[in-house]
This record gives structure tokens, sequence and C-alpha cells, in this order.
């Protein structure tokens, strides 16, 4: 992936068969699908691939317990399904990971052993493993910290665990391998029709300022929280379409989980289900499910859920969490379709399925969804684009689509196992000390950099520092105190000169700001 020739790609072709607007789970499965099908596909970003939703999950590829419980049963199987296809497709990004749910009610007990089984063979052939009913004692023995007081026992179950914003990197690397031109920091301004039908669209080069007239058969949003501003574009009476509801995790180191299962709090104050999982040597605890008005770019975690994830997580921890021990904070805006009547306020009950939209003009909008099922919504997507452009008709091939860097044999404990095949060569990239990491909190080289700036389309200190590796996302403090080697490391690379690094630390110290309680 090479900015500069995307570009030049995008400059030299006269019409492209699918534009995809938004570079997020959604957008890069939309371009993978695209591409494999031999589409002429542009995939054009505003910042930085899974800048927003996609780089702010609960890191999980999962069936959806709470689904489950919900009765949304078609959802679950979907999902579920999706979940061992990417498996299958990415193992050095997809790992097993088993979730303890303690329950201190004796009427949990088969409630939820029966659920997961119900969940087991929904998941079929695909399945990670068998859930199992366990004790007080053994569930203490999984986890060290559980409160102990008023303990009957627990489950244990299997679902999925992965990096988003890495799983985004490796699909806009494998659309780009499949011919697909991919590029961020352009921002669709416009859109351009004729006889009242989209045959184009009008961008902006954010970096360069350059202005683009770019024609193409058919036009997709993929925006995510940020569906009904391209929507307006097009029909700008309409009604909102998107219901943003936000989510809140909070960082802790890994003594507060101590062990290496995760942990699913079944009853939150608020009757949400509450997560706590290792990830990355760190504990992620979340989420929360805020109803939002305005959908931010660099949403903020309000201090009411700060509170309610360290208040419930407590319940359920003997090492109890505070404030001072959270290494970073994030939060994202889910991008739910919005209900038509009913009430709006309880954003925790609306469907997590997604919906392909067509406007009377052939825009292409795809609403909610979730990241175990990106796949299925690209297929849906580019399936109506095919319709919708009158392009030459192909079945999707990303079922058993081998990802980029596709690696079975991975070894899960290595920092480097996200990057799969292209670990050796990142390794290799430089002298052997160039593989020597920057922090003893979390692992970045400088082949790590300078493998993200020459291969991976990063142009910012925040795209390396949050997105191809997760530093920011781990601990805060510590990021911001590297953030000046990393900027030293990327200005020789990038040939820029001291003034380009003191406005790009200046940048990203307000951004880090956001992930520091």
């Amino acid at each position: 992936m090479n900015r500069d020739v995307s570009l030049k790609n995008l400059s030299r072709t006269d019409q492209w068969d699918i534009i995809i607007i938004g570079g997020g789970a959604s957008g890069l499965g939309a371009a993978v699908d695209a591409a494999k099908r031999g589409y002429k596909t542009l995939l054009l970003e505003k910042n930085d691939f899974a800048k927003g939703t996609s780089s702010r999950s609960t890191k999980l590829v999962h069936g959806g317990v709470r689904y489950l419980q919900n009765g949304d049963i078609s959802l679950v199987i979907e999902a579920l399904k999706e979940r061992g296809t990417l498996k299958r497709n990415a193992p050095q990004l997809v790992k097993d990971m088993s979730f303890v749910i303690p329950f201190y009610d004796w009427w949990n007990s088969p409630f939820y052993g029966l659920g997961l089984k119900v969940y087991d063979m929904m998941a079929g052939k695909m399945g990670l493993g068998p859930s199992t009913i366990i004790d007080q004692k053994e569930t203490v023995e999984l986890i060290n910290n559980v409160q102990q007081e008023g303990l009957r026992g627990g489950v244990i179950y299997h679902d999925g665990q992965f990096d988003d914003s890495r799983m985004a990197i490796t699909l806009a690397l494998t659309a780009s391998k499949l011919s697909a031109t991919l590029i961020n920091y352009i921002e669709v301004k416009g859109l351009i029709k004729e006889n009242d039908f989209i045959t184009g669209v009008e961008a902006l080069d954010r970096e360069s300022g350059e202005k683009f007239t770019i024609k193409t058969k058919v036009v997709i949003n993929a925006t995510g929280v940020f569906s009904d501003q391209i929507v307006k574009m097009d029909q700008p009476e309409v009604r909102p379409m998107i219901r943003p509801s936000q989510g809140v995790h909070l960082v802790l180191e890994n003594e507060f989980l101590d062990g290496p299962h995760a942990i699913m709090i079944p009853h939150t104050s608020d009757g949400r289900v509450l997560f706590a999982v290792p990830w990355h040597k760190y504990v992620v605890v979340g989420t929360t499910d805020t109803p939002i008005d305005h959908s931010d770019e660099e949403p903020k975690a309000l201090e009411e859920e700060v509170e309610f994830i360290l208040n419930n997580a407590s319940r359920y921890m003997t090492k109890k969490p505070k404030r001072e021990d959270v290494k970073s904070v994030f939060a994202g805006l889910r991008p739910l379709a919005a209900q038509q009547g009913g009430d709006s306020s309880q954003t925790k009950e609306v469907s997590r399925h997604h919906k392909v939209n067509v406007s009377t003009s052939g825009l292409i909008s795809v609403l909610g969804g979730k990241w175990t099922t990106y796949r299925k919504m690209g297929e849906d997507m580019i399936n109506t684009a095919a319709v919708v452009g009158g392009l030459k008709e192909q079945k999707c091939k990303t079922k058993k689509l081998l990802l980029h860097g596709y690696d079975e044999n991975t070894d899960i404990d290595d920092p480097l196992h996200v990057y799969g095949s292209d670990r050796h060569k990142i390794i290799s990239y430089g002298k052997p000390e160039d593989n020597d990491s920057l922090s003893n909190k979390f692992y970045i080289s400088k082949n790590l950099i300078l493998w993200a700036v020459e291969h991976e389309m990063a142009i910012h200190i925040e795209d390396v520092l949050a997105r191809r590796v997760r530093c920011l996302f781990l601990d805060a403090k510590e990021t911001q105190r590297i953030a000046p080697k990393v900027a030293e490391i990327m200005a020789i690379t990038l040939q820029k000169d001291d003034k380009w690094v003191e406005h790009e630390l200046k940048k990203f110290n307000i951004i880090a700001q956001n992930y520091i309680l």
C-alpha cells in the first residue's frame, strides 16, 4: 500500500466500477469483496483507516451471548458462522478466548448453562470449544481475583478475540493486493448526478489540498456513524438513519485479571453485560451503551461512563480498580440503524443487524452491523452494487479467501503475531537493534514504525501509535513519552523537517489527552 501510487491510479482512471466512501470495517470488507470479483474499486477515507469505531471495539469476534439472551437468534447464527470464517481466513489475527461467567444466584446456573449449550450448537463445526458449568472452587481457580462473597459457581464458554485496527489494515492490504485502490485522508465533499442518478463524487485530498472529480458506476456509503452526512448530500431532507451509541472501555494492568481467562459480568446496574478481557498483556474492561446525539471524530468518555465501569468491575474483582489505575480510556460510537418509532433512548435494545439501503438516485448505504459480520456486510453491499451499477454479475468469493499475512502457525505470545507471514520481513528490515522496543510497557520498534510508514500508508504519528501499533490504547502516558522518538524516525523516512515534527507532536498530544483520565 503506497499513497503516492494510489493517487496516480486515481488520476489516470477515467471511471471506476465502484467507489466506497469509508475505510472502517464495512468499507474495507466491501473493497476486498469488490476487488476479488474483479470490479475496478476505489476506497476513499476522510481520516485514517479504522480511525473511528473500527479501532475502538471490545476486541471480540463473537456471536454475542447478550443477543442470544435478547432472542436475536438470526444475528447470533450469522455472527457465529462469520466468527468461524474469520478465524479460518486470518488465524494470525483471531484467537480462542475462554470466558468465565461467575454467578451469585442459583437460577443463573441452568439459564447460562442451557443458553450457552445452544450457543455451542449454533456454531456447529466452527465452534471454538464446549461450554461447561463449574463449581465455586473451580471458578476461583480460574479467576483468582473474582469476588468470592456469595459466589455459587460459574460457566466457561469460548469466543474469539482479535486486534480490530490490525484486522482493518490487513483487509486494506488484502484489497490492495487484489488491485483495489485505497487512499486515506481524502474527503468526499459532494456527489455528482446526471439525470438524478449518482455518477461520481467530488473529493478533497486533505494532505495536499488537491481537488478531484471522480466518475463511477455506483457509490457505496460505508461511513458508519457519519452515514447521514453522505445521505444528506444525496437527499437533504431525509430523516436520520443512524442512532449513534457510545461505548467506553478502560484499560488496566493485567494484575486486575491475573489469568488467561476473560470475565463476562452478566448483570450490570443498567442491565447490560460487562467484559474484562486480556489483550496485549493488559486488560480491556467495558463497555457502556450511551445514546449520543452528535457524532464526533474523537469521542470522549463521560464521567458517568467511567464511574459505571469502575463500580461494576469492582463488584466482581477482589482487587478493585480505581481511576489512577486506568492506563488508557477510549470511546467509540456504534452506528446503530435508527428505529422508526419506539424508545430511541434505549440503544442497548437496538438490533446489531445491518441494513443495506438504496436511495432513488442509486446511493447505497450500509447501516448498523458489527465487526464480526464485516464480511457478510461486504457481500451484501457488493451484491446490491452490482445490480444498481449494472456491473457484470460475479459471485462473492470471500468465504474462503485467505487474508494478507495468513499464517496458521503463528505464535500468539509473539508481539508480532498480528503481522502473520510479514513478521520475518519486519524483523529483517534494518539492523538487529532496530527490533529493540522503544518502551518496556509494550512492544514498538524502529522496524515497526518504518513498516507502518512504508507499507501500511501511515503518514501521521497518530496513525502509527493508535492503529498500526496499539500503544495509545494500552498506556497513553507512556505513548506520549515515546512519541518524540517515533516522530523523529517518521520524519527521516517521510523526509520531513523539524517544523513537521513539532506540529505533529502538538497535534498528537491533544488527541492523547482524550485517552488519559
